[in-house]
């Protein structure tokens, strides 16, 4: 890796997380002058000097050294379509695509939005989806709907499953030409 990009990498690590140089050197046990050879891109750090680094820095040793931002639309796509995981089990919906949210997070860009949006949607999906039939018996009972049968429930799960294939093919179209996500309606669980 280029050094000035790693040192740049350290340096904008360390400002945000309010350290001085100083205190860097002291949590790492790497002299002053050594981060600041880093830091100035004259050094790269040895292999037991970046593992100090990242863990004075609490960040994984690959994040300091690809830190990019990529443009990956395969991976945004795989990620959206990873969320079809409801159709096994509605919680997989959140699961997976949480995983791998979360293992690319801050790496590619649109990765945050687009995971934050979906995860916030099939949340609010798989809660409706056990609300909805729970609410329909309950107002059943006190007169307030029609009867409650098996075939409306079945009917509504089926109707709320369609609706979430549709809004994750909808978007996965929209991924592929470069268009923004829409999944509404959705609680912001995650900000």
């Amino acid at each position: 890796m280029n050094k000035n990009l790693l040192g740049l990498r350290i340096k904008e690590l360390r400002k945000q997380k309010g350290m001085s140089q100083e205190f860097l050197s002291n949590e790492s046990g790497l002299s002053l002058r050594t981060i600041q050879r880093i830091e100035n891109g004259e050094t790269n750090p040895t292999g037991e000097s970046l593992k100090r680094l990242s863990n004075a820095l609490n960040v994984n040793p690959d994040e300091l050294i690809d830190w990019s931002i990529k443009e990956d639309k395969r991976y945004l796509t795989f990620l959206n379509l990873s969320a079809l995981t409801f159709l096994f089990f509605p919680l997989l919906g959140i699961l997976i695509p949480f995983i791998l949210w979360t293992s690319r997070k801050g790496k590619i860009k649109s990765i945050n939005k687009l995971g934050k949006d979906l995860i916030n949607f099939e949340i609010t999906w798989t809660l409706l989806l056990f609300f909805i039939p729970f609410l329909w018996f309950l107002f059943s009972k006190i007169g307030i709907l029609e009867s409650f049968t098996l075939r409306r429930i079945f009917l509504i799960i089926g109707v709320m499953y369609i609706i979430n294939l549709i809004f994750i093919l909808l978007n996965t179209l929209r991924i592929s030409n470069g268009n923004d996500i829409i999944y509404n309606p959705k609680f912001k669980f995650l900000r």
